[in-house]
């Protein structure tokens, strides 16, 4: 068995899809249903008895260590995190609480269950940290993309925080030995996204005829991954990957903001016709505090090690997304 944290949220319920997809083997799936995290996402799942719904807060160490000593998981993949960097520059202490405090707690109640164990089940133990591009800071333009040995630069409050708790991770493992694996995603687009993250954002604004709001001059510049090839990757690492490594997982488009919002208008235009441009609406609005310029990843290392790649073609799947969001417009309207 699986144990996931998460997984009622957005990369967390499409991991899910994927692994019942192709496995049998049972998932435990706590989450504690924050505002990102819906049962809707994972309504297909509600009579399979491989999947194991616990709600529960991973910052309450005496559940999660009976969850442990009941289910005997083999491997944690820790999807839980407040990821919003606009909530996060507003109010920062729920993201410290789960991406540090949480995190920490989790740590805790797998090292104690890590001690216990013997034999091949002790080594065959994983605790697998989901972490994110937006660590390393802000990439110079015209820079190789970011690898797994760049410095830590993060500067914004949700990136740091995720900084502080893979720096935990590390510390776990260097100290106790926990057998730990980290992975970098680039920005994920696909089905079940929160409302408020860009991609259903605009399509929810366009078909309300409300303004589509991009910060500044639109150039920042952003690396996108399909979230079914994440899942994949993430499978990959946790089978396979380094222990005490990470892996940065990269997409197949780099894309200024701006022109990624006229790309889901051209969709839009195809899918959700209606006599004009749903481009018109784009307005320009103050930059966000502290806005990184640009991310990017060299994903070499997955590559070459786990024989990964991105299948999903962007424009296609960008395609699809939007799509799904108006098959699902209570999915996106609040």
């Amino acid at each position: 068995m699986l144990l996931i944290t998460g997984g009622a949220g957005f990369i967390g319920s499409n991991f899910v899809e994927n692994w019942f997809s192709r496995h049998t083997e049972p998932v435990l799936n706590v989450d504690t249903l924050t505002y990102a995290g819906s049962l809707h996402n994972l309504i297909e799942f509600e009579s399979d008895n491989r999947h194991i719904f616990v709600r529960a807060d991973i910052a309450d160490p005496a559940v999660i260590e009976a969850l442990l000593a009941e289910h005997k998981p083999r491997a944690i993949v820790n999807f839980a995190a407040e990821s919003h960097v606009d909530r996060a520059i507003d109010r920062s202490e729920a993201f410290i609480r789960t991406n540090v405090v949480g995190l920490h707690a989790l740590l805790e109640a797998a090292r104690r269950y890590y001690d216990g164990l013997r034999g091949s089940i002790r080594a065959n133990f994983r605790f697998l940290q989901i972490s994110t591009d937006e660590v390393f800071g802000s990439l110079a333009e015209g820079a190789r993309g970011f690898t797994e040995t760049s410095p830590y630069r993060p500067n914004n409050p949700y990136s740091a925080s995720k900084a502080a708790g893979d720096h935990f991770v590390r510390a776990w493992h260097q100290t106790y030995g926990l057998p730990v694996i980290v992975t970098h995603s680039c920005n994920n687009f696909g089905p079940r996204q929160h409302s408020e993250k860009l991609i259903p954002r605009m399509v929810a604004c366009a078909l309300r005829g409300e303004a589509l709001p991009v910060y500044g001059d639109g150039l920042q510049r952003r690396e996108w991954v399909y979230v079914k090839d994440n899942c994949a990757a993430i499978e990959l690492v946790l089978e396979r990957g380094q222990i005490g490594a990470s892996y940065a997982i990269g997409g197949t488009k780099e894309i200024e903001n701006l022109e990624l919002v006229q790309c889901i208008c051209s969709h839009l235009d195809t899918l959700a016709a209606r006599g004009k441009s749903y481009a018109e609406q784009i307005t320009f609005v103050t930059d966000r505090l502290g806005h990184d310029r640009r991310y990017a990843l060299d994903d070499s290392r997955i590559r070459a090690e786990l024989g990964w790649r991105p299948e999903a073609e962007f424009p296609k799947a960008l395609g699809d997304t939007v799509r799904w969001y108006l098959d699902h417009p209570e999915r996106h309207s609040n």
